[in-house]
């Protein structure tokens, strides 16, 4: 191949279309991405493009949510430990504490959430630059289990654990439990798949309990261990490989009932 040819070539492949260029930056998987620049939410060289197919030039400023990415090849995968009163995005027009201000900005250029915990809730969030992983880890289909610590000012009844178990319907919406512990009257250790917005504090309130306490200790086989508040490590090899066959075997399989789960007390 000639010079002229190799180079030709060379540029061609830094020119990539606008939803590959944001699964490549770790914004979402490229059919997360096509959804997002429908919605408006991307911009290249300051203008809103909604257009898919859109060829991005190795010289174009694109942004996301006014944020500014760029395809990266090292893959970043972080645990961090989300405190109360932290928003988990990127960015907050109403100018709240982001989970990103809590991690150093040369490690946190790039990085999402997958997924998210609300703002008064704590404990275990993952962060990634790997746009797929963390769209297959997000996808209701991949049934990765969440394991959650619920505390109450009142006691918990265990009818309504055994309830929510079967599944509950809330405003047309359906939320079912995988397994639960009982740990003291006002104390449970709580286990989803799905884990919809707000579903625990959904369920509770339901119940006329609120929680007082909503804390994530674990995703998959990832566990938040002694993370102190505020705090952030890098996924093990071993994590990383959970996660991603933990995800692949959920879009393979079909969904199952719940199984029942031994109460346990301490």
């Amino acid at each position: 191949m000639s010079d002229k040819k190799a180079r030709s070539s060379s540029e061609q492949e830094k020119k990539l279309r606008l939803q590959v260029y944001l699964a490549h930056a770790g914004v979402a998987s490229r059919r997360a991405s096509e959804e997002i620049i429908r919605s408006g939410r991307v911009r290249v060289n300051g203008t809103t493009v909604t257009q898919m197919g859109t060829i991005v030039e190795p010289d174009d400023v694109v942004e996301f949510d006014g944020r500014k990415v760029k395809p990266t090849r090292t893959k970043v995968y972080i645990a961090l430990h989300k405190p109360s009163g932290y928003v988990s995005t990127v960015s907050d027009p109403q100018g709240r504490p982001v989970i990103l201000d809590l991690i150093p900005n040369h490690v946190a250029d790039r990085l999402y959430p997958i997924g998210r915990l609300d703002l008064l809730s704590t404990g275990l969030l993952l962060c990634t630059n790997d746009g797929e992983l963390a769209a297959h880890v997000m996808h209701p289909s991949s049934n990765i289990e969440k394991e959650y610590v619920v505390e109450t000012d009142a006691p918990i009844p265990e009818e309504r654990l055994l309830q929510f178990r079967r599944g509950i319907m809330i405003e047309g919406v359906q939320y079912r439990l995988r397994h639960y512990q009982i740990r003291s009257p006002r104390r449970v250790h709580l286990v989803l798949q799905e884990g919809k917005n707000r579903e625990l504090r959904r369920v509770f309130s339901s119940w006329g309990l609120e929680p007082r306490r909503v804390h994530r200790v674990r995703i998959a086989d990832v566990h938040i261990g002694k993370l102190p508040p505020g705090g952030y490590r890098n996924l093990t090899q071993a994590e990383i490989a959970s996660l991603m066959k933990s995800s692949a075997a959920g879009r393979e399989r079909p969904r199952r009932t719940a199984e029942p789960t031994r109460r346990r007390r301490t």
